[in-house]
């Protein structure tokens, strides 16, 4: 089985290239990543049978890359590698995915790479729960031809939605999602304020309001050319929100 090895330091993606030597039934990948972002890449790319990932990296984190990675049409299995303890060993005692402390002993890292499965959302919620991270995803994912395809969270404008799909307007462009516009406005909350039924907005984007001659209300945004239609409910909300900016 092909093994894919994600950490930030360069000593402990050697150590487990070592540890993983001694096994006969698995092969470590040519290519290795620093962070959660290049894991989903050649995730994507190499398709490999089990990540071995940390928690805590740049750019985007082991927990993040986890839930995007588990997504795709054919998933491989996570074993997350970390120096958190926590409870978590408990959580994932009866599981096939498989939670090591480092440094990895190569007893415990045989045993998790053969019991190794698909991480299931209800493993990651009681990660959500007990783990001292951000549980707020950095990237929005848009499953493409190409594969995953990840924008910053801090480059989307807005999200309007369309019968069961959602189009992430962003500065880069526009990419489709299957996402509830419901969901992302619980997850996002803090940064996107919902102005319609269909839309959610950024909130340090919004730049100023006007009606038509109809009487009909609209929000202007920055970096936006064409003007959003807000339902009048919402009005109020978004004129305390202006003046906190």
């Amino acid at each position: 089985m092909n093994v894919l090895i994600v950490d930030d330091e360069p000593l402990a993606r050697e150590r487990l290239r070592y540890l993983i030597s001694r096994f006969d039934n698995f092969m470590v990948l040519e290519h290795e990543a620093s962070n959660g972002r290049d894991a989903i890449e050649l995730c994507s790319q190499y398709q490999p049978d089990i990540v071995l990932m940390d928690i805590r990296m740049p750019v985007m984190d082991g927990l993040e890359a986890a839930r995007h990675i588990s997504t795709m049409a054919k998933p491989p299995a996570v074993i997350f590698c970390t120096a958190y303890d926590n409870h978590a060993l408990e959580a994932f005692d009866a599981q096939a995915v498989g939670y090591l402390l480092k440094p990895i002993r190569q007893e415990d890292l045989n045993q998790s790479l053969q019991r190794a499965s698909k991480l299931n959302r209800l493993q990651l919620a009681w990660l959500n729960d007990h783990l001292p991270e951000d549980k707020e995803q950095g990237h929005i994912a848009a499953r493409t031809l190409r594969g995953i395809e990840l924008v910053p969270l801090n480059d989307v404008l807005y999200f309007m939605a369309d019968n069961k799909y959602v189009t992430v307007y962003h500065r880069h462009g526009e990419v489709l999602i299957d996402d509830p516009l419901k969901e992302l406005e619980e997850n996002h909350n803090q940064h996107f304020v919902r102005i319609h039924r269909n839309a959610l907005v950024r909130r340090d984007a919004i730049e100023s309001l006007s009606r038509d001659d109809k009487g009909h209300c609209f929000i202007h945004l920055k970096e936006v050319s064409e003007r959003l239609p807000i339902s009048r409910r919402h009005v109020p909300l978004i004129k305390k929100i202006m003046q906190s900016l």
